[in-house]
């Protein structure tokens, strides 16, 4: 009986808590719907001083996007081929009949430079100085500028900018007093890709913030690559994105062929050569068959002999060259990479920035996220240190009465 009696009452006292663990809940969710009904009502009652900020931020998302120059971007869309590459049985079986060494069709090379290098090509010192001499011209005018007079002189910045490169354009004016140079000392300064002036690695910098390149990896594992150029004028940016490829070309075909060339090289001096042996040799045995003509004693016949066998083999010296040197052009063909352009570079004709719509909302969620906060937040914290201080004010005022 006892047993029982305390198992009731073990039972009851859970019921007990379990009841007042959801009337805890349930004051606790009353108590949040009730917050966040105040902090609604708390809103509501300011909405004149939201929509008020929120129409301050559109006139200035405004007042920045018409103040930003338009841009223009254009993009050219090239598929590389594989970096690994197989030299074909043509090639091998030319090769084998010049009896010189060349990779057979089942050997592969892969390439130091791939596709994925193209980017740090593209930004590195050598590249981005080769492309300040090329000529521009706007659609505006037809008066073809170096590139890095068009971004000197041509460029619109914001009106801001003005404002905010006071203070370095006067530090640098200050300093260019200093240690001021002869302008012919300048002009005639070669660019040194080792030495580059503070005015030079500007424009490189300037340069490769405007080039983009964009490696993509498709489902049948082939790379494409996006290049782009953003220019404020679009037939600049046209322009300019086309030599960008055209110098990725000639770098990368550079590398691929360079040892191939300095192969062909080597081959057309030994075939030189020995064109050239073959021709004198070929000279004497002609000469001395025609002075000798009517003689029939055997040392002439052993020199004519001689003769004629030594223009054989520099003939058959001179056919063994000209072989090599033609399988080293076949290999100079073969390596010769291949960047097929799917897309062709087109003048753009809209502008890609700025993009005004999304300024105008960036600023309007600014303004409105501020003025949120300086209703829930701010204005009652700064609401609570103001009393602060003046408790704090009465209370040395009620201790000095007393002490008094």
């Amino acid at each position: 009986m006892v047993e029982i009696m305390k198992s009731w009452c073990d039972n009851y006292n859970l019921g007990a808590s379990n009841i007042t663990n959801e009337e805890s809940v349930k004051q606790s969710v009353q108590e949040q719907e009730i917050n966040l009904l105040e902090l609604a009502k708390k809103l509501w009652n300011c909405r004149k001083l939201i929509l008020t900020v929120c129409g301050i931020g559109i006139i200035v998302g405004m007042v920045i996007a018409s103040g930003i120059p338009k841009e223009y971007t254009a993009s050219t869309f090239i598929v590389p081929e594989n970096s690994r590459r197989s030299t074909s049985s043509g090639i091998s079986e030319l090769s084998d009949m010049a009896g010189i060494d060349m990779n057979s069709s089942s050997t592969t090379e892969r390439d130091a430079i791939f596709s994925l290098l193209y980017p740090d090509i593209i930004k590195s010192t050598p590249f981005l100085v080769q492309l300040f001499d090329v000529e521009v011209r706007e659609q505006k005018d037809s008066t073809a500028i170096p590139l890095s007079q068009y971004l000197k002189e041509r460029q619109k910045s914001p009106w801001w900018s003005a404002v905010t490169s006071a203070p370095s354009k006067l530090m640098g004016w200050g300093m260019s007093l200093l240690s001021e140079k002869p302008k012919t000392e300048e002009a005639s300064r070669k660019i040194d890709i080792f030495r580059l002036t503070r005015e030079e690695a500007g424009m490189a910098a300037a340069i490769a913030s405007r080039i983009g390149i964009d490696i993509n990896k498709n489902k049948n594992r082939r790379r494409t690559i996006t290049l782009s150029v953003t220019m404020q004028d679009p037939l600049v940016a046209t322009i300019v994105v086309d030599t960008v490829l055209a110098h990725l070309k000639e770098y990368v075909t550079a590398y691929r062929t360079g040892k191939a060339r300095r192969i062909l090289a080597y081959n057309e001096e030994l075939r030189n050569k020995a064109q050239a042996e073959f021709r004198a040799a070929q000279e004497e045995y002609t000469q001395y068959a025609d002075a000798n003509r009517g003689l029939v004693g055997m040392a002439s016949r052993a020199e004519l002999a001689r003769l004629q066998n030594e223009m054989k083999l520099a003939l058959s010296a001179y056919n063994r060259t000209e072989l090599q040197v033609q399988a080293a052009q076949a290999k100079v063909e073969k390596v010769i990479p291949v960047l097929a352009v799917i897309q062709p570079a087109i003048v753009p004709l809209a502008p890609s920035k700025p993009r005004k719509m999304i300024i105008l909302l960036e600023c309007v969620l600014l303004a409105g996220a501020g003025s949120v906060s300086w209703i829930l937040f701010v204005k009652d914290f700064i609401r609570t240190m103001r009393q602060k201080s003046k408790d704090c004010k009465r209370e040395k005022v009620s201790s000095q009465m007393t002490d008094d």
